[in-house]
């Protein structure tokens, strides 16, 4: 009996504690907003030197041609269906993580690839990311892919996306 009396009061205590008092919270909701609401400016002021259009990695440019690279596309494909169909879509339509229709329209190339093999910098530095964050809640986790596999992968976005052989 005693025991359980312990671990009741243990169990209140842990709960009690990870609350929070409602101050806290709110300093932390005001932080959140500030950081929103100055989206890409707060982060060239705090790194002048990240550039959003390539994020951060590796790439600053990747070579792609006008035409779709059919054998690279099937790779990625590939790959698609083994580390990334869990979570991402072809279409518009959000799964764990944003669907990628389209995403080769609205990010630069040198950006995809340095956000599938950079993952978790472009996830700390990248303002769009972080917003993209709080709406999947779930943070991507790094798949090791080489840089092959992930020029393999923006392949076959860009044959999602329309781009013919």
């Amino acid at each position: 009996m005693k025991k359980i009396a312990v671990l009741s009061i243990m169990g209140l205590f842990i709960f009690a504690s990870s609350c929070g008092d409602s101050k806290t919270n709110k300093d932390q909701s005001e932080t959140n907003e500030s950081v929103k609401s100055e989206g890409s400016e707060n982060t060239s002021k705090e790194n002048p030197s990240y550039d959003p259009h390539r994020g951060e990695g590796k790439y600053s440019t990747v070579e792609i041609s006008d035409k779709l690279n059919t054998q690279m596309a099937d790779k990625g494909e590939k790959e698609y269906d083994v580390k990334c169909s869990a979570c991402h879509k072809t279409t518009d339509e959000k799964l764990v993580g944003p669907g990628w229709q389209d995403v080769t329209k609205r990010r630069q190339p040198a950006w995809i690839m340095n956000f599938i093999t950079n993952t978790d910098a472009m996830i700390d530095k990248d303002p769009q990311v972080q917003s993209m964050l709080e709406l999947c809640l779930v943070r991507m986790p790094n798949q090791s892919l080489t840089d092959d596999e992930a020029r393999n992968i923006l392949e076959f976005m860009r044959k999602n996306d329309g781009v013919k052989p």
